[in-house]
C-alpha cells in the first residue's frame, strides 16, 4: 500500500492520526500543505484560499458562473487570468493530491482525497469520529473555546461536506 487517506469529523484528531501514521511510517503527509500548494498555484495568500473553500458560493455566483460556461463572451478575462470558483479550486486540489501520489507514500488529509482515489487498490481510507462530546473537548482544548463557543463549532463544522 502506497496511500492513506484520512476524512476525519472536526474535532476528532484526524489530523494528529494522519501526523502520527505518516511519521511512523516515514511518509510525506499532505495536510494544511494542500492549502499552501493551491494557494501558490492561483497566486493568492492561504487565507483567501481557505475563506473560499469555507464558503457556499451564493446563487447569483452560481448563475453568473453557469452562464459563462455556456455563454463564453460573458468570462471577464479583461487582465488574461481566469476567475477564481470552485471549480478551479477543485482542479488545482485534485493536481496537488495526484502528484502528491505520484511521488510514493503519503498520508493524505482531507480534501477528498479518499473520493477521489477511491479505485485505486493501493489506497487505505480511513474516517476519524467521535461522540460529540469527545469533539467538543478536543476543540476546547486546542482551540481553548468555552464549552458553549466549542458545541455549536463542532455542530456547524461537521454539518458541512469535508474539504
Amino acid at each position: 500500500m502506497a496511500i492513506v487517506t484520512i476524512s476525519r469529523m472536526f474535532g476528532s484528531g484526524g489530523s494528529q492520526v494522519a501526523k502520527r501514521v505518516a511519521d511512523t511510517l516515514g511518509w510525506d503527509l499532505l495536510d494544511d500543505a494542500v492549502v499552501d500548494a493551491i494557494a501558490e498555484r492561483l497566486g493568492l495568500t492561504r487565507a483567501e484560499v481557505s475563506a473560499r473553500e469555507e464558503r457556499v458560493p451564493s446563487l447569483v455566483e452560481r448563475v453568473a458562473a453557469a452562464l459563462t460556461l455556456s455563454v463564453p463572451e460573458m468570462l471577464p478575462v479583461a487582465d488574461g487570468t481566469l476567475p477564481l470558483t470552485e471549480e478551479r479550486i477543485v482542479a488545482v486540489t485534485k493536481a496537488v493530491i495526484e502528484e502528491t501520489v505520484q511521488k510514493g507514500h503519503a498520508v493524505l488529509v482531507g480534501r477528498g482525497a479518499q473520493s477521489l482515489l477511491a479505485n485505486r487498490p493501493d489506497a487505505l481510507h480511513v474516517f476519524c469520529y467521535a461522540p460529540r462530546a469527545a469533539l467538543a473537548a478536543f476543540v476546547m482544548t486546542d482551540r481553548g473555546v468555552s464549552h458553549e463557543e466549542a458545541l455549536p463549532n463542532v455542530d456547524a463544522t461537521n454539518r458541512q461536506p469535508e474539504r
